[in-house]
């Protein structure tokens, strides 16, 4: 892990670490590595680590980790007991890294493109603590492009504080950054808008976000709905603000009502006509209202219920490669040793 100099002394190269978060991946984590390897070993100046976190593959993706683990020392392997969700075994494989500096999300994928990550660590070394890349194009269609840049929108409103525009998990941050991580105890974390929280100074590299090539997304309509909710939840109570102001409002426009109907028959002698439909429209909004408030009001409570009772994060069944020395070529265990 380090590098003789001519005077006899010797100089520590800085560590980079790589989190890949995955789950059936079996056709991506191999050119993933492959692809990373290449970028890496062609940086002589830093030293690094690949950490894949196999969300409970069904597939055969943690056999070929094991095997890529046996081939190459810097590859690490968290194996989950279960699947605990993206955003959860992300964050645990974030906070396992001991990089100087992180890249805290590589898909598996390659969507992001790894070719940025020299570039990126350059902005590092300049004193960003933060570098994050930006989507500026991406080949998907303009509907759900059009959703995504609402989503910001309603974040960025609501919440204290930024969020970078089209800015995903793929991001090179310092190793402060990860200290602050190993500090939150959110259960269901947005990990990006946690990083924009922190106030770490930041720049944005921009790219073109390419589509995949092999399977599909896991992240389906149901999966980005409820990132959505959970990032909105996360970062602000303005919904919870807007719930009230609209409730107080329906209740002012039903007192307003009832003293309009008082004034018709006291003074002009006029009724509200008999009818249901009235009555019915009336009676469906309120309803409706409450059931969308009470909805609202009940994904903050199961955010509470869920912190309260301090459950772990994530669950491992295994960990490879974690008890060998990034750089020496030693494993304590073996290939595949825990650590």
């Amino acid at each position: 892990m380090s590098d003789v100099r001519e005077d006899g002394g010797a100089t520590q190269r800085k560590l980079i670490s790589v989190v890949t978060p995955c789950y059936n991946e079996e056709n991506n984590v191999e050119a993933c590595w492959t692809r990373l390897r290449a970028i890496l070993e062609a940086m002589p100046d830093y030293d690094y680590e690949h950490i894949f976190a196999d969300n409970c593959s069904t597939d055969r993706t943690p056999e070929i980790l094991r095997e890529i683990a046996a081939k190459d020392h810097r590859v690490k392997v968290i194996f989950n007991a279960a699947n605990f969700g993206a955003a959860r075994s992300l964050l645990n494989a974030q906070r396992a890294a001991s990089g100087d500096v992180v890249v805290a999300y590589m898909p598996a994928d390659l969507q992001d493109p790894p070719e940025l990550i020299p570039d990126m660590v350059a902005l590092w070394e300049r004193g960003y603590q933060v570098v994050y890349g930006v989507r500026a194009d991406r080949d998907e269609n303009k509907l759900l492009f059009a959703l995504r840049r609402l989503f910001y929108r309603i974040v960025n409103a609501s919440a204290r504080f930024q969020v970078p525009v089209n800015a995903g998990d793929f991001q090179v941050v310092d190793r402060t950054v990860i200290e602050a991580l190993r500090h939150s105890r959110d259960y269901y974390p947005y990990v990006r808008g946690m990083i924009a929280s922190y106030g770490f100074r930041s720049i944005g590299v921009n790219y073109k976000m390419t589509r995949r090539t092999a399977d599909k997304s896991k992240a389906n309509w149901f999966v980005l709905i409820d990132q959505a909710i959970n990032a909105v939840i996360s970062v602000s109570q303005t919904p919870l603000r807007i719930a009230m102001f609209v409730g107080f409002c329906l209740a002012l426009l039903s007192v307003l009502y009832g003293l309009l109907q008082l004034i018709l028959v006291l003074f002009l002698g006029v009724s509200a006509p008999p009818g249901v439909t009235t009555l019915m429209i009336a009676v469906f909004f309120l309803s409706g209202g409450q059931l969308f408030f009470m909805g609202l009001i009940g994904e903050y409570v199961g955010a509470v219920h869920a912190m309260v009772r301090e459950r772990p994060m994530v669950i491992e069944r295994e960990r490879v490669n974690f008890s060998v020395a990034v750089g020496d070529g030693i494993r304590e265990n073996g290939p595949n040793g825990s650590g």
